[in-house]
């Protein structure tokens, strides 16, 4: 046996029991403590059932080594981001599966500072060491377990990117998807001048509402229709363990999340002129206008959280954005947050005194997007390539799938991480009825 199952490129994900365990867990607490040398670990779990098992057990491999652990309970992930460096942890994990279904669970992992560590950067070495029963001798002195809150410090902390005097006092949906954000609002909203209309709030391992995952079509309509019955000036809803949140306008339309990478981007150079942005290659036309226009310098980056973040470290970027919702902040340890860019989109909404619809509406009109499309395939590196050959006429960009480039659209093609899925993102230059053609076509191509 070569692979476990549940060890993925960027995190730990899987079914509990099955791919993930107390008896694992265990395993990856000790090991992970003996990669990173720990003395100090942060760790944190979403409201999944299995998540205070997975906890427990992962606290006694960490303090067997010898390590401190500091739980800091029930959480997003962005507080064990923010919670590492804050509480001079050597490292941090968070125990979700983010948007799967009840019965998965998994863990992320941040060494100091809250360097990511993924497959590459770790994961690959703790896996190998489980494999081949390559674990520490269980120390003498084991460590202590601690609970903190630190849920005011982190509310704190998000003030150092939003005035609450500058905001206006809008109608706000917001959708925690039963998952863990809802604990997070309840104590922004003593700051903010806003009404909060909340839906699904109660963190419920259950998710009886379904997964926690606004990507989703049928999951878009419970937001879409309280903005609408609510007349609100705007709905936002976020993922299972909140580093990502999603907006739709005063008229219930779903905003990609490429549309909010400009807005975020135009609103920190507002501030921060000359700045360097990072942004992924999946769309780019319309992130590289704003951020010239705003007199900053875009920056590619491969997708994906442990790209971004070390490209943004390489170049002391400000910002990084993707259009899958992840948003990056060099304030924020280098990382992703689903609170962050709430707040600033309602501050940019007050300050420019214009709905949401009339911010993006320019952006939407001159660079119009498919949103990613996935398609389930057999053999998706093949495809990948039979896909090239056939646009092989256009500009091809190989740093993250194949990017093929024309005078008046572009599109991306890349193959998932963890299953055997094809994502396609399609935009052109002002022409949304070219956009759509090509879109079809290539679906044409990639599933027959």
């Amino acid at each position: 046996m070569d692979k476990i199952e549940c060890f993925k490129a960027y995190d730990i994900r899987g079914k509990v029991p099955g791919d993930l365990h107390p008896e694992l867990a265990y395993k990856i607490g000790l090991t992970y403590a003996k990669f990173i040398n720990a003395k100090k670990v942060i760790i944190g779990h979403d409201a999944r059932k299995s998540s205070e098992e997975i906890c427990n057990a992962l606290s006694k491999g960490l303090t067997d080594f010898g390590a401190d652990v500091i739980d800091i309970g029930l959480c997003g992930t962005e507080m064990i981001y923010y919670g590492t460096p804050y509480l001079e942890g050597d490292g941090g994990i968070m125990i979700t599966a983010s948007h799967n279904p009840p019965e998965y669970n998994g863990m992320k992992f941040v060494g100091k500072g809250s360097v990511p560590v993924g497959y590459d950067s770790g994961l690959q070495t703790i896996e190998k060491m489980i494999l081949t029963g390559d674990f520490p001798k269980i120390s003498d002195n084991p460590g202590t377990v601690s609970q903190k809150d630190i849920m005011i410090s982190f509310i704190n902390n998000l003030r150092h990117f939003y005035d609450a005097k500058k905001i206006n006092p809008f109608n706000v949906v917001v959708n925690a998807g039963n998952g863990c954000a809802g604990l997070s609002l309840n104590v922004i909203e003593k700051d903010l001048p806003i009404k909060m209309i909340k839906v699904f709030f109660d963190p419920d391992p259950d998710f009886p509402n379904g997964v926690p995952n606004p990507l989703l079509l049928e999951n878009r309509q419970v937001t879409i229709d309280a903005v609408l019955s609510n007349k609100a000036d705007l709905g936002v809803a976020w993922d299972g363990d909140y580093d990502r949140c999603f907006f739709f306008d005063e008229n219930g339309n779903f905003i990609e999340g490429y549309y909010i990478v400009g807005l975020l981007a135009k609103s920190i150079l507002k501030k921060h002129p000359g700045e360097k942005i990072i942004h992924d290659p999946r769309l780019v036309w319309n992130t590289v206008e704003v951020v010239k226009k705003s007199g900053g310098i875009p920056v590619l980056s491969k997708s994906g959280h442990a790209f971004i973040k070390a490209k943004m470290r390489e170049v002391n970027a400000i910002y990084g954005g993707e259009m899958s919702a992840h948003h990056y902040f060099r304030e924020n340890s280098y990382s992703d947050s689903g609170m962050i860019p709430f707040l600033l989109i309602m501050q940019l909404m007050s300050e420019e005194n214009k709905p949401l619809s009339q911010l993006v509406e320019e952006m939407i009109h001159n660079y119009p997007c498919s949103g990613e499309i996935n398609s389930k395939i057999a053999d998706p590196a093949n495809k990948l390539k039979e896909i090239e050959k056939k646009y092989s006429n256009g500009k091809v960009d190989y740093l993250d799938g194949v990017s093929v480039e024309f005078d008046t659209w572009r599109f991306n093609l890349r193959i998932s991480n963890t299953e055997p899925i094809i994502r396609l993102n399609v935009e052109s230059r002002g022409d949304i009825n070219l956009m759509k053609k090509k879109t079809e076509e290539l679906l044409k191509a990639i599933r027959s």
